[in-house]
This record gives structure tokens, sequence and C-alpha cells, in this order.
């Protein structure tokens, strides 16, 4: 991971200490000074980071920031303009289109509902 964080710097994005990301994560080549991810925060497999977005009529670019102890699960979009709160878990497969803290998931990602724990019997 030292190298893969090192090379993120090298673009210009700023990732902080202790960050895993995942095999296939894509970063936003275009604008990586726009990507702040913070310490000890993981991103899962495949999942794709972006500072900019060109539509039709429209370009906009966004900071985003990934927050300390941030999870963002395997295959997740991340939006420009998005900040990961730090310590929030995203679930796999989510569109992350606005800002996001607690445990969020789906398409676009919403906050979840904890899972109830039944007491053993």
């Amino acid at each position: 991971m030292r190298l893969k964080n090192w090379l993120y710097r090298r673009m210009g994005m700023k990732v902080g200490s202790h960050v895993s990301v995942g095999l296939e994560a894509t970063m936003d080549i275009f604008f990586p000074e726009l990507i702040t991810i913070e310490d000890e925060a993981i991103i899962g497999y495949g999942t794709t980071v972006l500072a900019h977005e060109y539509m039709e009529r429209e370009y906009r670019t966004g900071p985003v920031v990934i927050g300390r102890g941030a999870v963002v699960g395997a295959r997740s979009l991340i939006l420009p303009g998005v900040t990961v709160a730090p310590g929030t878990v995203v679930s796999a497969m989510s569109l992350v289109n606005s800002d996001v803290e607690g445990f969020v998931g789906g398409v676009p990602a919403k906050p979840l509902k904890p899972r109830e724990t039944k007491p053993a019997p």
C-alpha cells in the first residue's frame, strides 16, 4: 500500500497515513488534487472516486473528502463535491452523490437502518 499511496500523492492527491485502497480502484486522473483521503480510511475493490463530471450542457468539479477511518465498500461510486464523514461506512455498490455520515448505502446512498440483533437463547 505504501507504493500505491506514494503514487497517489505524486499525482497530487492528499493521502493520509495507514490508508488502504483496494485493487482496481479508480481515482480521478483529471483533478487528483481535489481528492483527499484522510488517515486510516479504507476504499474497497473497484471503487471509483470522481472530482469532475461532464454532462451534455454542464461541467462541474468539486473536492472529494473521505474522512478519517471511513470505509467505502467495493464497487461504489463517489461523485464530485462529496464529503464522506469520518467513521462513515458506505455499503458496497453504492452511489454517493451527496455528503454522507453514519452507515449508508444504496443508489443513491441513504442512511441504512441498523441491523437488529436478537438476544441469545
